[in-house]
């Protein structure tokens, strides 16, 4: 499959990603072309959270001090709880997640990762899904909620949980290849 070629992007996560939201999208849409860049605020690796314990290792691409947003087309933010909570209060994240939005690119969360898009105020006004618990918080944001598998809203793609990972990245595929999106309505 080569949907994807030419397509460079980044996936932002740290230590407590949900093991299989990090690599199910990273093994997809390396399959699909493109090239795909683990970035982190550390360097070396990272480990994920596989459903009740520590899970594998991460090799990280690069480090968030040294990735540039204008170098990619697309940002996927994996879940978990710990990963997104410790993302949220980092200001370089933050601001990495606020360029992708600001040049109308894709921006892909599941699980808890829109905590990001609720920090930086991208949910606001949009049509978005997540984990069950952290729809209160999406709400009380401004955004609208929705309990589907997958949800895209100009180019902000989310999701709820791993057993809707073939829908998130399918959804991902699409929206990359439409390019980017106008935001000024949000």
């Amino acid at each position: 499959m080569s949907e994807l070629n030419d397509f460079k992007i980044a996936i932002l996560a740290t230590n407590g990603f949900e093991q299989s939201e990090l690599e199910v999208p990273l093994e997809k849409l390396r399959d699909a072309g493109a090239e795909v860049h683990v970035v982190s605020p550390e360097d070396g690796d990272i480990t994920g959270w596989d459903e009740s314990d520590w899970g594998r290792n991460v090799p990280v691409d690069a480090t968030l001090s040294d990735a540039k947003p204008d170098d990619y087309d697309a940002l996927v933010l994996p879940g978990g709880q710990i990963n997104p909570d410790l993302l949220r209060v980092n200001k370089d994240a933050l601001a990495f997640v606020t360029a992708f939005h600001d040049a109308g690119k894709v921006i892909a969360a599941i699980c808890h990762a829109p905590w990001l898009l609720v920090e930086t105020g991208i949910a606001k006004g949009r049509k978005m899904t997540s984990y069950p618990s952290v729809r209160t918080d999406l709400e009380n944001a401004g955004a609208h909620w929705e309990d589907s598998a997958v949800v895209a809203d100009q180019g902000i793609v989310t999701s709820r949980n791993p057993g809707d990972l073939d829908d998130f990245v399918a959804k991902i595929i699409e929206e990359i290849r439409e390019g980017r999106h106008d935001r000024k309505a949000a």
